[in-house]
């Protein structure tokens, strides 16, 4: 427009300047050439919030039948009781003798009863009839509420027990005594016989409290390895001698259980300890009997509170706890109640028990479930539940439980969606941790057997991710691990997964909004050949390749560099074009089904279509990428490029799409700027002036404004000066003189100063108060613009080339002219208004380098043709 390289400065450049000493560099000539060269911002692509919480979203690509279901059922069965037994430190063989039973007596006739068959269903517990379902009797009594005297010789085994040791010790003076490694006897050693270490006194007290009367009945289940052998059998080991006054006992003997005793003489401390025992049965068992007895939900509710708290007070959680086994059966029956509160509670202990298996993907599925219902969301943050499941994701094997991740990851997906719980996840690392997961599924290569299901796990980490790139934390931590490359990894191996690569292309589409990530994702070199890809292989996927194209905006609209690394990629601008093409036609389509319903007498649709959207942000690309030199001068060769802009104008009215037809003549006049061979643009200009009459002629000022500035680019050549005059458009130039908006003033200046080359065109200017309104604009503007102050001074400089007399020149304009120069000239009353030192500086450059040379020669030339030089008094600005 205002500025171009010349060849020599002889020649009339297209804006006519004073001659300058040397060739000007091209970022120079950006410089000079404000607001013609110009990137275009746009708004990100809107992403609607789903009307329900699912794995998959309802835009999912994934067939329902190719795909884990987001609804299930989910019971008490579901859970897997054999895999709730205790962790052993050390796999055994079986013994290979049978096990019998051991007395330790104070009376020489006291006895033992064998195992009894199931008590009479009457004399049991009595459970209401609202929840008799949950708590069948398959094997006998569960926690048995018959009370057991201290005094009692004989003792009842558990239905389920077989003829052996039973795992727990007997009160009053006759006991079985725990399996244990043959291991001297002392209180160190921590080997539990309560008759022992309880006094009769101390027994005492504690049967009168709470826990009393279950503490010789806890049930004798037990879980069988794939040995045959009893669970806790790997643990407990009859000692060759344990005796004690009037007691005896035999056990066989042979080397290989010598051999496993010693094996496990340092594995003690995993065998369950004399206070672990106590604590169990005044704490853990009293709350066990009221989850059983109990069913009012919110006192169930309030029990799985004050299990958590006990298990965590006798550090219990985990896999180590010997009677886990017991407690997670009686959580699993508490699934089957209908109460998304008291499943959270249960959720959350069981994964504190660090479950596997089948028993973890149904608590995993369990939470899922719970954090489905966005109305859970308050007692979830109350509930900690956040911290199990990502716990679960730190720990657990990728592949071996992939599915239970899958749930997990879900859950957290979900939980996502709440700000509150948004901001908890990166206070817990959960940035870093989901990074370092997707780090791993990244190794997996496609021919894996469980790459497929993997990607499944992949869509709800970069949901997640995509909700975290929010908050600006967040983003920080993405930079710093990172994120950039571990994205771009499982974009390209995802590149047929539409569904991952939607979420990562959303995560990019986000983040590139913000100068420091986008910076960061134009140093990753591959990340324009990904985008091209996806472009290619995803064309009329809208929802993808709107937000690949507006990343590409981002990316090119300040890093000259970016600029130039896209545009040499094999087939980008191709790419471009064929896209353009596309849109462009369904563009079309959906106007003429418009138009075909009636749509005149409509009011055009508020809001950009999605065809019309993707033509927004496509050209934005174009725009920002013209503004490097060379990639500018190549584009405004490209005919397809230009003929394509000047279809928008044809078709498209400003009415129709402000955004759209606004950034298709900015592309031009960025285009326009370049006087290069074979130019697209040079060819069209008549026909593209005449486009830009229409929107000149339109009542949107930002239409307008446009309009003006690409006729401030063509109105160098000489057709376009005669089509402006043709059409009467100075005087609407010289007009706008007067919108008080130095932006519009200055690309109306750049119209006239553009017709003032012309020595037949400058007696225009005196039309409509052409010379007064330039002098107006100079006193409101010229302090504050010195870029717009050059531009009127060159205007008057090329309208005055022939002046006889400056009272006939500038008319009654002429001593305010003279006055306003020799202030504007005067370096202290210039720059003195502003206080600020940079911005002084910045005013000093233009005001030295622009206006002053301009300034004096027109100055000179006003006094030396003006007769009577009136006293001129200086006032500040």
């Amino acid at each position: 427009m205002q500025a171009s390289k010349n060849k020599n400065t002889e020649k009339t450049e297209p804006f006519y300047r004073l001659s300058v000493p040397k060739q000007k560099t091209s970022s120079e000539i950006i410089n000079e050439a404000r607001n013609v060269l110009r990137t275009l911002r746009t708004r990100r692509p809107f992403t609607p919030t789903e009307d329900q919480r699912k794995l998959f979203g309802s835009g999912s690509s994934r067939a329902p039948q190719n795909r884990p279901p987001s609804v299930f059922s989910l019971h008490a069965s579901s859970f897997d009781l054999a895999e709730s037994r205790p962790v052993s430190g050390v796999r055994l063989s079986p013994l290979d003798h049978k096990p019998i039973l051991v007395t330790f007596a104070k009376d020489e006739d006291s006895s033992i009863s064998l195992p009894k068959p199931p008590a009479d269903a009457a004399e049991g517990r009595k459970v209401s009839s609202a929840r008799a379902h949950l708590f069948r009797r398959t094997q006998g009594n569960f926690l048995s509420a018959k009370m057991v005297s201290p005094d009692q010789n004989e003792e009842k085994l558990d239905s389920e027990e077989p003829a052996m040791m039973s795992n727990l010790c007997r009160s009053n003076d006759n006991c079985l005594a725990e399996q244990r490694p043959c291991t001297p006897f002392n209180y160190e050693s921590r080997q539990l016989i309560c008759n022992e270490h309880i006094s009769r006194l101390e027994k005492e007290d504690f049967l009168k409290g709470t826990a009393g009367k279950f503490l010789f009945q806890l049930r004798g289940e037990r879980s069988v390895n794939s040995d045959g052998r009893f669970a806790d059998e790997e643990q407990q080991f009859p000692c060759d001698q344990m005796k004690k006054p009037g007691t005896s006992s035999s056990w066989p003997r042979s080397t290989g259980w010598k051999r496993r005793v010693t094996d496990l003489e340092d594995e003690t401390r995993i065998n369950e300890s004399e206070e672990e025992e106590i604590f169990w049965h005044i704490k853990i068992l009293p709350i066990l009997h009221e989850l059983e007895e109990e069913d009012n939900v919110e006192n169930l509710c309030l029990a799985c509170t004050k299990l958590y708290q006990a298990l965590n007070e006798g550090n219990m959680l985990g896999k180590r706890f010997k009677r886990r086994s017991v407690l997670l059966k009686t959580l699993y029956k508490l699934v089957d109640i209908d109460s998304d509160p008291l499943c959270l509670k249960l959720a959350k202990i069981i994964l504190a028990m660090k479950v596997d298996g089948k028993n973890l993907l149904s608590v995993c599925k369990l939470a899922f479930k719970i954090c489905r219902n966005e109305k859970n969301d308050y007692i979830i943050q109350n509930d900690r539940l956040l911290d199990c499941l990502l716990e679960v994701m730190r720990i657990e094997d990728l592949q071996k439980n992939n599915e239970a991740l899958l749930y997990c990851m879900g859950a957290i997906k979900f939980m996502s969606g709440n700000a509150v719980l948004l901001n908890e996840m990166v206070n817990k690392g959960a940035v870093e941790m989901l990074l370092q997961l997707m780090k791993q599924i990244n190794n997996i290569k496609e021919n894996d057997t469980y790459f497929s299901n993997l990607g499944h796990l992949l869509v709800q980490l970069t949901a997640t991710l995509r909700n975290l790139a929010d908050l600006p934390p967040a983003r920080r931590q993405l930079i710093c691990n990172g994120a950039v490359s571990e994205l771009s990894v499982a974009l390209e191996q995802r590149m047929n997964d539409k569904d991952v690569c939607t979420y990562i292309v959303r995560i990019f589409s986000k983040l590139s909004s913000y100068s420091d990530f986008c910076a960061a994702l134009a140093d990753c070199s591959r990340c324009y050949i990904l985008f091209l890809a996806l472009l290619n292989k995803h064309q009329k996927q809208q929802g993808l390749v709107i937000r690949i194209i507006f990343i590409l905006g981002n990316l090119t609209a300040k890093n000259n560099q970016a600029r130039e690394q896209f545009f040499k990629e094999k087939g980008s601008v191709n790419t471009l074009i064929s896209l353009f093409q596309t849109y462009h036609e369904l563009d079309l389509n959906a106007q003429k089904w418009y138009h075909e319903r009636g749509g005149e007498g409509k009011k055009h649709p508020k809001h950009p279509s999605e065809a019309e959207d993707v033509l927004i942000k496509l050209i934005r690309v174009l725009a920002n990428l013209s503004v490097h030199p060379s990639v500018g001068a190549a584009l405004a060769a490209a005919h397809r490029v230009v003929e394509l802009l000047v279809t928008v104008l044809e078709y498209k009215s400003v009415d129709d799409c402000e955004e759209l037809v606004i950034n298709a003549a900015t592309t031009i006049n960025n285009l326009s700027y370049y006087q290069v061979k074979s130019s697209a643009v040079q060819d069209k200009k008549l026909h593209i002036a005449e486009m830009l009459l229409k929107l000149l002629m339109s009542n949107n000022m930002d239409g307008v404004v446009e309009a003006v500035r690409v006729f401030g680019n063509l109105s160098q050549y000489h057709e376009i000066c005669d089509f402006i005059i043709q059409k009467k458009i100075y005087k609407f130039m010289i007009a706008l003189l007067d919108a008080k908006n130095q932006e519009v003033c200055f690309s109306a200046c750049g119209v006239l100063l553009n017709l003032t080359v012309d020595k037949n065109k400058r007696a225009l200017l005196m039309e409509g108060g052409g010379i007064g309104k330039l002098v107006d604009c100079l006193r409101d503007f010229g302090p504050a613009d010195w870029q717009l102050a050059c531009l009127i001074c060159k205007t008057l400089w090329n309208y005055s080339e022939n002046i006889t007399s400056a009272a006939s020149c500038f008319g009654e304009d002429t001593d305010t002219l003279l006055m306003l120069l020799t202030s504007l000239l005067d370096e202290e009353l210039a720059l003195g208004y502003s206080l600020d030192r940079d911005l002084r500086d910045h005013h000093k450059l233009y005001w030295e380098r622009e206006f002053k040379p301009v300034a004096e020669k027109l100055l000179e030339r006003i006094q030396s043709h003006h007769s009577l030089l009136p006293t001129v008094t200086i006032t500040p600005f």
